[in-house]
Formats: C-alpha cells, sequence, structure tokens
C-alpha cells in the first residue's frame, strides 16, 4: 500500500479532468460548468517501478504487485462554503483519511472555461482553499469541545485542543509540536495539518517554463511543493499506448508524466520509502515511513510478523540486479543478516525470518 491522496480546488479548475488524467479513467465527470463532480470519485493507480519490473523479471516470479497512490476528487469549494455556498463544505469530509491533499489552481486564461470568480488569480484561490479548510477544522474542535464532549478527553487533550483553536482562530494552519500531537489530531480528521502539494494547471504554452501565474504561485508560497501540470496534455498521454505515450512526450519535450511528478513530490514530502520482497510466487513493492526499524517494516506484510520477528536477510536492489540472484549475492558476500535495530532502506530486497 502506497499513500492516499485528496484532490482540493475551486470549480472548473482541471480537478476531474486531471484525475481522469492520473488514474487513467473516465470516472470523474469534467464538464464547463460548476459542481459537475457531486460524490467523491476514487481512483488506485499502480506506482510503476523499474526495479520491481527487473526484480520480477530475474526471480522469474509468477505476479508483480506494485505499490500504488489513492486519489480522491471531491466537489469543487468556493467562497464561503463553511456558510453553505455552493455546496458547502461538507465534502471535505471524503478526504478527512488522505495522507496528503493536492491543491489543484488554474494558472492558464481561457475563454471556452468560465472561471467561478470571474477571474484567474490562483493565489487568491489558495487562499479561499485555506479559509474553508481552517474553518472546517475549527467547526471539528470546537465540536470536541462542547461541554458534554469535553468530558471525554483527557487533561492533556483539551489543553492541545485549545491551543489548535487559537491557532485556526488567527488563521493559521494546525501545526503539531512533537509526533505525539500529531498522532491525537490525525484522529480527529484535521486536514489544515496534512502536508500539501500545490499543483498549478497551465496550458500546453506554459508547460516547460510556466507563466506569471505560476511565478505568482511560487513567490507567495515559497516553502511549499509547486507542481506544474497541464491537464488537458495528461489526459492526452493517458490516451496513448506506451510507445506512442513516448513519441508524443518527446514532441512536446516533456521527460516526466504529471503522475510521475506527483509521486516523486509526494514520497518526499511523506518521507516515504521502497522495499521489495522478491521470489518464485511474487515480486513486491512496499512503502513505508522512511527510518522504518525492519520489524515494524515486516508488519506491513503480516501484522503478526512484527512481534515474531528474527532477523531480516537484507541485500541492496543495484546488487541484487548486477548478480541476479539472493543465492549469488550471498556468494559474493552482498547479502546481509540484520536485527531488530536495522533501519529498512528505499530499495532493500528483504526476507523476513519469523517464529511460526
Amino acid at each position: 500500500m502506497g499513500f492516499k491522496c485528496g484532490i482540493v480546488g475551486l470549480p472548473n479548475v482541471g480537478k476531474s479532468t486531471l484525475f481522469n488524467a492520473l488514474t487513467a479513467s473516465k470516472n470523474a465527470e469534467a464538464a464547463n460548468f460548476p459542481f459537475c463532480t457531486i460524490n467523491p470519485n476514487i481512483g488506485i493507480v499502480d506506482v510503476v517501478d523499474e526495479r520491481l519490473d527487473k526484480l520480477t523479471k530475474l526471480s522469474n516470479s509468477k505476479k508483480k504487485i506494485y505499490t500504488n497512490i489513492t486519489f480522491v476528487d471531491i466537489a469543487g469549494l468556493v467562497k464561503g462554503a463553511s456558510k453553505g455556498e455552493g455546496l458547502g463544505n461538507k465534502f471535505l469530509s471524503h478526504i478527512k483519511e488522505v495522507d496528503a491533499i493536492i491543491h489543484l489552481v488554474r494558472c492558464f486564461e481561457s475563454d471556452k472555461i468560465t472561471h467561478v470568480n470571474s477571474k484567474i488569480n490562483p493565489v487568491e484561490d489558495l487562499e479561499i482553499i485555506k479559509t474553508e479548510i481552517i474553518l472546517s477544522d475549527l467547526d471539528i474542535i470546537q465540536k470536541k469541545l462542547e461541554k458534554g464532549k469535553k468530558k471525554l478527553l483527557e487533561e492533556k487533550e483539551v489543553k492541545i485542543l485549545e491551543d489548535k483553536l487559537k491557532q485556526l482562530n488567527d488563521s493559521k494552519e494546525v501545526v503539531a509540536n512533537d509526533k505525539e500531537e500529531e498522532k491525537f489530531l490525525t484522529t480527529l480528521g484535521l486536514l489544515s495539518i496534512k502536508p500539501k502539494i500545490i499543483v498549478c494547471n497551465v496550458d500546453e504554452e506554459s508547460l516547460a517554463k510556466g507563466n506569471s501565474f505560476t511565478e505568482s504561485v511560487k513567490k507567495n508560497y515559497s516553502e511549499e511543493k509547486v507542481v506544474t501540470i497541464c491537464a488537458d496534455i495528461e489526459d492526452q498521454i493517458m490516451g496513448l499506448d506506451n510507445s506512442e505515450r513516448e513519441t508524443f512526450m518527446n514532441e512536446i519535450g516533456l521527460n516526466k508524466t504529471g503522475l510521475n511528478k506527483l509521486i516523486k513530490e509526494g514520497y518526499e514530502l511523506l518521507n516515504l520509502d521502497t522495499f521489495f520482497t522478491s521470489g518464485p510466487e511474487e515480486s513486491r513493492a512496499w512503502t513505508v515511513e522512511k527510518n522504518t526499524p525492519a520489524p515494524k517494516a515486516a508488519s506491513v506484510i503480516h501484522t503478526d510478523f512484527e512481534k515474531n520477528f528474527i532477523r531480516a536477510e537484507t541485500v541492496t536492489c543495484e546488487d541484487f540486479i548486477k548478480y541476479g540472484s539472493a543465492e549469488k549475492c550471498k556468494e559474493n558476500g552482498k547479502l546481509r543478516i540484520e536485527g531488530k535495530d536495522y533501519i529498512v532502506k528505499d530499495g532493500d530486497v528483504l526476507y523476513f525470518r519469523v517464529n511460526p
């Protein structure tokens, strides 16, 4: 399992087009009118990894299983959504369990596509999204601190919520002071605490170098991850087979798809690594947080593996590919025996030994 990403933005910024392109589907209706998405659209995408392709071939595996990303596309937000404008902000609840949020903004002019605010201003659009998310979180915390429910909270939890309530009332996004706080706040479904990627949806002409809209976003959100994508081009790319796709991308000077950009930024943002298991039955990619100890990584495969962990036999993916098998790696001194304190690294090929 990889990670989940929610897509938020104003109406008519290209959310449904981007969702369809990323998921290679037509599940989300894309139309030139606000709120064409009402129910959330959910799509699961394989994270294609050449390393796993090579491992599968070398191990002659019957199955190849990539890790994946889940995208959730929800209805567009408008200014005043928390007060019932547009379709309201209740749709934000559909992404309360995602790991990261894509803030999609329109960065192109077009007479054919209306803008809900009648002007293109991505910085202002981002502020609207931020405000509506803050107001949604404010409502969640206020309800938690109501007299009847407050009694169910521990004293330290009340103190945390009162502190975060002050942050939100000051129009600031929630920031956890430590891991314990973060764990507690995550259970509440708060959105402003979640990591975010700003995606600028541009026209084809601006894809290579950006434009004044993308520059304004980067200037005003210099500390955020900003990715430039043309949703229309992505939609065209995903409609082609592999050979046509490569030719088309070369023709327009694109060396990486928007999906690949988001995968890379998402893994960096969430501090994720990929490790592999490989054998005759299957070769598979697994996603864990960076600095995960071997027993915890083993629990991703099966929860019992953590408590029954004995050791991990590990080899780097590069060495496995170089020598052709775990056995050959062992013969050449590249297979290591690691204990409970071993920190799993990106690209490790692991064989866990556990008590039955």
